[in-house]
């Protein structure tokens, strides 16, 4: 299904989310979480690409960011990680991932045998401090409504201590 969620406002700051299919918990070891956040630093040392909050979940993330060929940064990020989440599964074994990937894959996507994230992104244009901060708020405390962590603080795939001066995070934070 396409999403309704487009970008028409070009180089503004968005919020965006990225799901994995079916919510499949990919995230939970280091190495898969590595390929995402290298897909996203690459993309953030060689394009024009901001980021100025983030949280890594367990099936999903979060950014908010600026770009002007936004939805091809997405892209990239996302086709890039696939290919190589795709490549660690078969790596590890895990076949019954591979198969939630092969079940669920969009039926005209013929030119792939697996689909790794969802379709969309559902950007959202940011419109103003407070809606940014509210934005903000939702990343760094998703971690804690989710139970992994008991404070924003605790979880390593956030950038709450960097945005809050407490440390650095995996991802480098563009100052607005």
């Amino acid at each position: 299904m396409r999403s309704r969620y487009k970008i028409c406002n070009p180089g503004n700051t968005h919020f965006i989310t990225s799901s994995i299919i079916k919510w499949t918990k990919i995230f939970t070891t280091e190495k898969y979480i590595n390929i995402l956040v290298e897909a996203i630093k690459y993309n953030q040392e060689n394009k024009e690409f901001e980021i100025f909050a983030y949280v890594i979940m367990k099936d999903h993330f979060h950014l908010i960011c600026r770009a002007e060929k936004l939805k091809n940064i997405v892209s990239s990020i996302k086709s890039y990680s696939a290919k190589m989440i795709i490549k660690q599964l078969k790596e590890d074994g895990k076949t019954r991932t591979l198969k939630i990937f092969e079940e669920n894959k969009i039926p005209g996507k013929t030119d792939r045998q697996y689909q790794v994230w969802q379709e969309g992104y559902h950007p959202q244009v940011i419109v103003g401090d407070s809606m940014f901060l509210q934005k903000m708020n939702y990343i760094h405390f998703n971690p804690v409504r989710a139970g992994y962590a008991d404070d924003i603080f605790e979880w390593k795939y956030s950038s709450a201590r960097e945005c809050f001066g407490e440390g650095e995070g995996v991802i480098r934070i563009d100052w607005r």
